[in-house]
């Protein structure tokens, strides 16, 4: 038995949704932008999965921009809203995922100034400590609304009003939270992004949601797709992949409730024969456990549990031969040996009961074994 536990990484696209994309992919040639018949047929198409995102979310369908990806998204949201400006200050976390984070390290190259707000081992953001790092000068606040690692969740609503207070735009990274549970896009957020292949959708699409006041800059200039927002032939598979995987997230609160038993399943069997701790203690999403397994390295653990065929993934990436703590983990206040002491477990609405009592089982006799070695 293959037993996969790597869902935030990316996700098994749902057999409802192939089948919607080779409908569009064995058809006639569609191109939304031609303005013959094939072409008004593909611009159904479109207008019809926009509006199905929109009517999902609870948002205008000409506040959905479909992208590549979530990089992209979060890219045309973040340089779209500080457009032509050059200075300023960006108020964020040094827990954010690479596509926003290493964006910055380009920004402030453009003479942008990036304050970090702090965060403890909650896993978050307080809304205290936001507030005391807003200036007269701060132009962008951006977070996600969970973390890719430990799952943690922000204060989305909370840190909404103080955007809207302080009438700041707020940038919120959606990626780790669509799919896992409901939820309603606070007014004071301007922008979120989002990617398919997280919620059971196709690899390769996105969609920016970018509220009717904002003003966006392109991120490239062509045809006038996506309101002139996002110049390309669109990938029409790709979309109708993804609304038809939005369309699935209907019984959400189904979805939520049994990946979440399954999930506190593998932490309280893991608890009950190991000495293990839990990476984050603020509030998370039902389907995310980084855990820390005291006395073991995490990557020799990852290999042993890569060769039981159990797909896991480690807080921390390895860059030639060198292990490096989670910059995540690292942020929280962790030392770096807990950091590397610490894997990730992430289930998804297609992880079944056996797979996890049999992962369980495995991970204990390893992490036996090695705490022996």
């Amino acid at each position: 038995m293959k037993i996969y536990l790597d869902n935030n990484a990316t996700t098994k696209l749902d057999s409802s949704v192939l089948e919607a994309m080779l409908h569009e992919l064995q058809g006639p040639p569609l191109n939304p932008s031609s303005v013959h018949f094939f072409g008004r047929e593909g611009k159904k198409l479109l207008r019809n999965a926009r509006e199905t995102v929109a009517k999902f979310l609870d948002v205008l369908p000409s506040e959905i921009i479909f992208t590549s990806s979530g990089t992209e998204s979060m890219h045309l949201l973040i340089e779209g809203i500080l457009g032509s400006q050059d200075s300023g200050t960006i108020l964020t976390t040094k827990i954010e995922h690479a596509c926003s984070y290493n964006l910055l390290t380009h920004l402030e190259a453009k003479g942008f100034t990036v304050s970090f707000v702090e965060i403890d081992q909650s896993g978050a953001p307080s809304l205290s400590s936001i507030k005391s790092k807003i200036t007269s000068d701060t132009k962008l606040l951006l977070f996600s609304a969970v973390n890719s690692e430990t799952g943690v969740k922000i204060d989305l609503d909370g840190v909404g009003c103080i955007a809207e207070i302080n009438s700041i735009p707020l940038v919120i990274d959606g990626v780790g939270l669509l799919g896992k549970e409901k939820f309603s896009i606070p007014t004071g957020v301007i922008g979120m992004g989002f990617s398919a292949h997280k919620f059971h959708g196709p690899k390769g699409i996105g969609f920016a949601f970018a509220r009717s006041n904002a003003k966006l800059t392109p991120l490239f200039f062509g045809g006038n797709q996506e309101q002139n927002l996002r110049a390309g032939t669109e990938n029409l598979a790709g979309i109708i992949g993804l609304a038809k995987a939005i369309e699935l997230l209907e019984s959400q609160d189904e979805i939520t409730s049994r990946m979440k038993s399954l999930r506190d399943l593998l932490e309280s069997n893991l608890n009950k024969s190991l000495p293990i701790s839990i990476n984050g203690a603020g509030k998370r999403v039902c389907n995310t456990s980084n855990i820390c397994f005291d006395g073991v390295c995490g990557e020799t653990l990852l290999m042993y549990l890569d060769q039981s065929q159990i797909a896991v993934s480690l807080g921390s990436a390895c860059s030639a031969g060198a292990l490096e703590a989670s910059r995540v983990l690292l942020s929280m206040g962790y030392s770096k040996k807990h950091a590397l002491s610490s894997v990730r477990f992430s289930l998804s609405r297609f992880t079944t009961l056996e797979e996890i009592e049999k992962a369980t089982t495995t991970i204990i006799t390893i992490v036996k074994k090695l705490q022996s070695l």
